[in-house]
Formats: structure tokens, sequence, C-alpha cells
């Protein structure tokens, strides 16, 4: 998909976005502007898995107008991961078929940020996992404090199922998160509230222990932006983590 944009004071010519999937090629980039945006470190591992397609879809933002040889490097991105469930999603409890597709990572680089490449790349997990006919929804975790990325979601028809209370541990400190959900393929939970959260964190725990990272700064980041990072289940469990 290409996407022509308005020029940005912050960019010197008119962008236009083209949305790829993430190759081995990327790997210096997406880790240098992870370790950028994000207040975290992520583990080869995770860049790994990411840019190898090993069980993490992943979508690259890149500027085909750029200069000097950049109109390939991303700007943006997203990463997500196909969790199995025991059928949470349908009334027919006697399938165990179904799965939901997490989002991991998004994020877009400052200066190409407010163009709409956030939501065109959620677009794309929406419709990736739409052409699976046995995933029922997408879904991903919100910092309670974060309105621009909790109107975004919104605005895109996601359901806020539920606050979780201290769901996050971010360098020490505990923060509410908000559980969002859009719902495909006529997914839609038979569930109590409380049961959909505790099938979802357990899914999450068991399903996202191989993208681990680890928190190494003093301080979180969070002026540069909008950044929030699942709760750690254990000491060693991964965290997902969203950048708007």
């Amino acid at each position: 998909m290409i996407q022509s944009l308005m020029m940005n004071p912050r960019i010197k010519h008119r962008p236009t976005i083209c949305y790829r999937p993430i190759k081995p090629s990327d790997l210096e980039t997406l880790e240098q502007i992870h370790s950028d945006l994000f207040p975290i470190r992520y583990e080869s591992e995770f860049f790994q898995s990411v840019v190898n397609g090993c069980d993490v879809v992943s979508w690259a933002a890149v500027d085909r107008s750029r200069p000097d040889g950049q109109s390939d490097e991303l700007i943006g991105f997203v990463t997500a991961r196909i969790i199995m469930v025991a059928d949470l999603l349908s009334y027919d409890s006697s399938r165990w078929d179904q799965n939901l597709v997490y989002i991991l990572t998004l994020g877009v680089v400052d200066a190409y940020r407010n163009l709409g490449i956030a939501t065109a790349l959620i677009r794309e997990v929406i419709k990736y996992a739409s052409s699976i006919p046995v995933c029922r929804a997408v879904y991903l975790h919100v910092i309670s404090y974060n309105n621009p990325a909790i109107h975004l979601y919104t605005k895109m028809s996601f359901k806020c199922v539920r606050r979780l209370h201290g769901f996050y541990l971010i360098h020490g400190h505990h923060y509410d998160s908000y559980l969002f959900i859009y719902y495909i393929n006529g997914g839609r939970s038979p569930c109590s509230p409380l049961e959909l959260i505790t099938l979802i964190v357990r899914c999450t725990k068991t399903g996202l222990k191989t993208v681990a990272s680890k928190l190494m700064m003093a301080k979180p980041k969070w002026p540069k932006g909008n950044e929030t990072q699942s709760k750690r289940m254990t000491n060693t469990e991964c965290s997902g983590l969203e950048y708007v």
C-alpha cells in the first residue's frame, strides 16, 4: 500500500509512504528505533524473531520519496503475534481452534508522527488477522494516561473491555492499563469481563515468553511520545509495548 501525504513542517519533502513486511536488512534500523523510542531494551532474540518472521508478523512504513538513498529505511513499524486461545471469543464452546492477534510494538519516528501512519499500520494488522478464518480479534494494552492512543483505538472501533489496575510495572512503578479489543470474523465474547481478562492475561503470559525484554533505564522517556509496557507476569516473562 502506498500513501501520499501532505507536507510536514519537520520534513523537507512530500512523503510517499509505502507499507511492506519487515525484512532482515531492517535489523539495525529496527533496533535503533526501538532504542530511541522505548524506555526498555529488547533482547536480540526479539529482533531476530521480527526480521525473520519467526512467530512474529510485522509491517514497516517507509518513505519512498526520502532522499539520500533512504527511501527503504524504516520510519514506522508494527509487530504482532498470533495467540492461541481455547475458544475465547466464540459461543461454540466445543471449538478449541480459535486465536487472537496481539499487537506487540507500534512505533513511528518523531518527524513522521501525526500523518496517519500508525493508523495505517494498525489497519494492516486488522487486515491480516481478518484473513485468518479462525482469528476472532486483535487486542492490545494501553497505559491509562496515554490519551492520544486511547483516542486512536477508540476512533478505530476498538472496544475498551476493562481497566486493569497495576497492570504495568515500569522501573519499579505500577501503572493501570486499558485492554482494547477489535473483534473480527464474527468474534464476540460470551464471557463476563473478568473471565475475559483472566483468559487473555493467561494467553499473554504463556504465548509471549519468546519475546523477552529487559527494563534497563533509570527513568521512562515519556516526553518523547506515548508509550506503554505490558506488566511482566513474573520477573522473567516478556512484555508487550506500544508506541503511537
